[in-house]
């Protein structure tokens, strides 16, 4: 198998590309390769939870992200439709702190980002209907979860134009940047850092 794995501008963010073999049968692709995951990272992904999510059409997921530690990271591709994946850095103290990156995933490329524990994640549907699967290297664990307002305008994040925005309820109230950072609810780099010392061994 072959995979491209190319750092995003957020430290901790990755984009894998892999290669797709078609015939007149249809197509092969693998989206996740322990090999060259491991070659680009430095270290084995643990999968803990395997999820899936279904959405309509400009349905938004997130902001979401986990307490460090152990945080929740995920590597995740779109199995069916399109989506428009945002990054968003949330680990008080990093570089690029309340920086986002967008990158647009779809079911024929089978291209995959790949999210640090203490980043944030959020993505929206581009499609009428988008299949999302993601490994997680932690399992849910409620009480750990957390969320930012994906609309949040001082995050500006780079949604889709001419999509409406569809949100839970309960991604609607979450707070927005400045009120997670007040709370003292938002992840270290320094803890995050930690973290992925400790998992390079």
């Amino acid at each position: 198998m072959d995979v491209r794995a190319t750092p995003l501008s957020i430290d901790g963010a990755w984009l894998f590309e892999p290669a797709t073999f078609a015939d007149r049968r249809g197509s092969f692709t693998a989206p996740f390769q322990g090999p060259a995951f491991r070659e680009a990272l430095g270290f084995d992904l643990t999968v803990a939870q395997a999820n899936q999510s279904v959405s309509a059409r400009g349905v938004v997921r997130g902001v979401h992200y986990a307490d460090v530690p152990p945080g929740q990271a995920k590597y995740l591709h779109v199995a069916a439709g399109a989506v428009r994946d945002v990054v968003v850095d949330l680990r008080v103290g990093s570089p690029t702190f309340g920086r986002s990156e967008a990158v647009d995933l779809d079911a024929t490329s089978l291209r995959a980002v790949y999210l640090a524990e203490g980043l944030g994640h959020a993505f929206q549907a581009l499609t009428d209907t988008a299949v999302v699967g993601y490994l997680c290297s932690t399992s849910y664990t409620p009480s750990a979860e957390h969320g930012i307002d994906p609309l949040d305008p001082v995050l500006a994040l780079p949604w889709a134009e001419g999509v409406e925005p569809v949100l839970s309820d309960k991604d609607r109230a979450a707070p927005t940047l400045d009120e997670a950072l007040a709370a003292g609810a938002l992840p270290t780099w320094e803890a995050c850092r930690a973290r992925y010392a400790a998992l390079r061994g």
